[in-house]
């Protein structure tokens, strides 16, 4: 009686509809969208990482990451499917070994992200796949001493930038980070504009189970997951 969403056209990844649209890949988008809130800001200090943790009453943590280390010097925030992400993740740290293996050097974030989107992409036009629905942000520091960040998305395209966000929250996080972000901004002044921005888009009072944050300074270039006991005294500096 009722046509479906796509009008027989999302029925598989390789048929474009009239208007040129490939619905699946919309539909990966949108798993994103429903995802957990995820934030990253970058600038000359390091890249800071932040993302939103949903905990139920007697679930465990392991299983449901959303920040991911890939090398010393390089990770990621996600959201989305988190099995899908850790997919892309295994073949991003199998990548940056070969690298180093290969050439004598770590690999570029660039890199990564162009490695990474290159498969995405693959997943949007063979038959019987489909796409990945997850979004990453991947941002570190490279051996020149250059930070970087970018935006993945399911269609295998990606974007630079200097503060982003992804998931649910995404759109209200963005507006927020839009006004606050500065360049000029210290390592630590970054990581509490990651917390003020999570509490933004985040219902209820934030503690300091209810996120997480990585963090990789340009100093050392080595990836930090922050212990629960560092969250709490960050969070305790923005509502002092």
């Amino acid at each position: 009686m009722f046509s479906t969403p796509g009008l027989g056209y999302d029925r598989a990844i390789t048929i474009f509809s009239p208007d040129g649209r490939l619905f699946q890949v919309e539909y990966a988008i949108e798993a994103v969208r429903r995802g957990t809130t995820a934030v990253a800001v970058k600038n000359k200090t390091g890249v800071v990482f932040a993302v939103e943790r949903r905990n139920l009453p007697l679930q465990e943590h392991l299983g449901s990451e959303k920040l991911f280390k890939i090398d010393d010097h390089v990770g990621v925030a996600i959201s989305g499917l988190t099995a899908d992400a850790r997919t892309l993740i295994d073949q991003a740290r199998v990548h940056a070994q070969v690298n180093i293996l290969s050439y004598d050097e770590e690999v570029s974030v660039v890199e990564t992200t162009r490695d990474l989107c290159d498969q995405c992409q693959l997943y949007t036009q063979n038959a019987g796949v489909r796409p990945f629905g997850v979004s990453l942000l991947i941002g570190g520091v490279d051996e020149d001493g250059t930070v970087n960040l970018y935006l993945t998305d399911p269609s295998g395209a990606f974007w630079g930038y200097k503060a982003c966000a992804i998931g649910s929250g995404s759109t209200q996080a963005r507006e927020y980070l839009g006004n606050e972000y500065s360049e000029s901004m210290s390592f630590e002044e970054l990581q509490l504009l990651t917390i003020r921005t999570l509490k933004e888009v985040i219902e209820g009072d934030l503690d300091s189970n209810r996120f997480e944050i990585a963090v990789i300074d340009a100093k050392d270039r080595k990836w930090k997951l922050l212990s629960i006991k560092e969250n709490q005294t960050l969070l305790e500096k923005i509502t002092d």
